[in-house]
């Protein structure tokens, strides 16, 4: 199955698919609200706007699984998200990362290896997964990487469309 093919929702309860951004490159984002590693929000809201006009976009993928950290609606999550750090990018409806209920998204997802060679279960919130213009995973890295490091410049620089 295509990255292209799951099916997703927004968080305003729209049906959408990573179809929509067929030939971006996509940063998604498992994100939470009540995290150590909230304020990420900003780095991540910085790359949009340094690289939306170049065909790039953040997904955040709003989680509760670690801690409990994201116990909020769908209108409380957009509500903090845009208020705290004036996101403007787009955002997925509440999903499980890991576990029997994965979502479908995340089961591909999952699959590539992070820097040191490890796949499998998301570690924390904010674990990323860069996805090339063609729908396919290019890089990931890890809850404690920032959004504005120089790897996950680099490889969103390498990905974005010609």
């Amino acid at each position: 199955m295509s990255l292209y093919d799951i099916p997703l929702h927004t968080l305003s309860g729209a049906d959408t698919s990573l179809a929509e951004y067929k030939g971006k490159a996509v940063l998604v984002v498992n994100v939470a609200s009540k995290c150590g590693l909230t304020p990420q929000y900003e780095g991540l809201e910085n790359l949009q706007k340094r690289y939306a006009s170049r065909g790039f976009t953040v997904l955040g993928a709003p989680c509760n699984q670690f801690g409990g950290q994201e116990p909020g609606t769908a209108e409380e999550i957009e509500t903090f998200c845009s208020t705290t750090y004036g996101v403007t990018f787009p955002m997925l409806d509440k999903l499980e990362v890991n576990g029997d209920d994965r979502h479908a998204l995340y089961s591909e997802l999952t699959l590539t290896p992070d820097a040191d060679g490890e796949a499998g279960d998301v570690q924390w919130n904010f674990e990323k997964f860069l996805l090339t213009p063609e729908g396919t995973v290019a890089a990931r890295f890890r809850p404690g990487t920032l959004p504005e490091s120089d790897e996950v410049i680099t490889a969103i620089e390498t990905q974005l469309p010609a």
